[in-house]
């Protein structure tokens, strides 16, 4: 009878890129408290295509190391935790700013029913140098301020690599971003998916080696995320607020000029309420195909304005709805044409008319056209 293999509860597990000056203290530290509080642990080391000393000095101080080919702070995670074999998965970088000997205040949360515990350098202590003027003051808070803003969530530090959650919760939040972004889809998922999220205050201390980050490069890839993630905010928000502008503007400048805060408003007016209407319509369909993308590509789950969406349109009525709005920009088109006929092809003064009919076709078109893409792209989701 073949003996049952015993995995250990927990696992600290370490991306790692040419840092040989920290990670031999990284893994001393967690072994502390693997030592200090009687746990059961692995460490792990995801080697991401070092070319000195790390991986030696991981295998000497008894780490498990896996390889990771594919570049990438969130290649080299996806690749250490679907390697890890504890319940408790603690996760940090090799660069001895984290200290891994504090490791036990992310198990207990978890062990009292909290799904990801996030270390939270700011409502610790950052040590003098540990962190850019430019990261700490502004990198930093902006990433966490839209993490408020767009999923709403009181977090402090969403950047904080020191974090914590168990094996089934990763299976769970499936993620899948290969760069520094990856911090910010863990936040995402588990908030998207209900998961209680617990903050620790920890101490952050000054790398040892080069850093890797890419300031400009890194903090754009995590605002793309978070646009990409919140159709909402890049698109439907802002594209609805345009688009209403711009309809009340030309509705009420169809009737004639009028005057507010002593400054009048007339034609050139009317035609930017016109451009502001065709605008902010163009960016709210975005906003939906953006949607539709996210939940068949698995980013986000059928949100409510996707099941109203598939509920109420499909392509005969978007057909018909286009068809309707080309119909009366034609017809007002063609009536200014007669109109001007009957006048001899003189002078014609229908510039509102004509503002107005143009506008409602190029809407009608917008909409024609995009029943079809909606439809294409909707094929597999109206479940």
């Amino acid at each position: 009878m073949v003996a049952k293999q015993k995995f250990p509860e927990v696992s600290v597990v370490m991306p790692c890129l040419n840092e040989e000056e920290g990670i031999g203290n990284s893994i001393k530290k967690a072994k502390e408290a693997i030592k200090k509080h009687k746990l059961s642990a692995e460490i792990v080391v995801v080697d991401n295509g070092s070319t000195d000393n790390s991986v030696k000095i991981a295998k000497k101080l008894g780490a498990r190391v896996v390889f990771q080919k594919e570049k990438g702070y969130g290649s080299a995670y996806l690749k250490g935790l679907a390697a890890a074999k504890g319940e408790y998965i603690i996760i940090g970088d090799s660069d001895d700013t984290y200290d891994f000997r504090e490791i036990n205040k992310f198990i207990s949360p978890l062990k009292k029913g909290y799904d990801l515990v996030i270390g939270s350098r700011f409502r610790g202590k950052i040590l003098p140098g540990a962190m850019s003027w430019s990261h700490r003051y502004l990198g930093n808070p902006i990433l966490s301020a839209m993490i408020r803003l767009m999923f709403g969530i009181n977090i402090s530090d969403s950047q904080c690599g020191m974090r914590a959650f168990t094996k089934e919760v990763f299976k769970k939040l499936e993620l899948k971003t290969t760069g520094m972004e990856f911090a910010s889809e863990m936040l995402v998922k588990a908030l998207e998916k209900k998961m209680k999220i617990f903050e620790v205050p920890i101490r952050y201390y000054p790398r040892k080696g080069k850093s890797k980050l890419s300031g400009v490069k890194d903090a754009w890839r995590h605002i793309r995320f978070l646009l990409m993630y919140s159709p909402n905010h890049l698109f439907l928000i802002p594209g609805f607020i345009i688009l209403v502008f711009g309809f009340f503007g030309l509705v009420r400048l169809f009737f004639g000029p009028f005057y507010f805060l002593k400054h009048g408003f007339d034609i050139h007016s009317m035609i930017l309420s016109s451009l502001l209407l065709i605008l902010g319509f163009q960016i709210v369909i975005n906003g939906l195909h953006a949607k539709i993308f996210a939940y068949t590509q698995g980013y986000q789950k059928k949100s409510k304005t996707l099941r109203l969406l598939f509920k109420y349109f499909n392509l005969e009525r978007g057909i018909a709805l286009g068809g309707l709005l080309i119909f009366l920009g034609i017809l007002i088109n063609l009536l200014v044409f007669v109109f001007w006929a009957k006048k001899g092809f003189g002078e014609l003064q229908a510039v509102r008319p004509m503002i107005l009919a143009n506008t409602i076709l190029i809407v009608g078109f917008q909409t024609f056209f995009s029943s079809f893409l909606f439809s294409i792209m909707g094929v597999n989701t109206k479940k």
